[in-house]
């Protein structure tokens, strides 16, 4: 069974819930590896970034609760 972006913000979820963040470079490697490709992909910069329908169901679902730290390039539990 093919794998959703809502899946994969789940697991987010769930990761920064129980450990209290989530590296972005962590992340790539890991939804690569097990949700898929697709939900990956190189912006314009040239980084690797998590596609916007993930970004989009995580937002969903964190409700504000998890914040982005931009300097540090990870998501922490506010």
């Amino acid at each position: 069974m093919e794998a959703t972006a809502q899946q994969v913000a789940e697991w987010m979820v769930n990761e920064i819930r129980e450990r209290g963040m989530l590296r972005q470079e962590e992340a790539i490697v890991y939804v690569k590896a097990n949700f898929g490709e697709q939900f990956v992909f190189v912006n314009e910069a040239g980084n690797l970034s998590l596609e916007k329908e993930v970004k989009k169901a995580f937002r969903k679902l964190h409700r504000g609760r998890i914040a982005w730290d931009r300097d540090g390039f990870f998501w922490g539990w506010t």
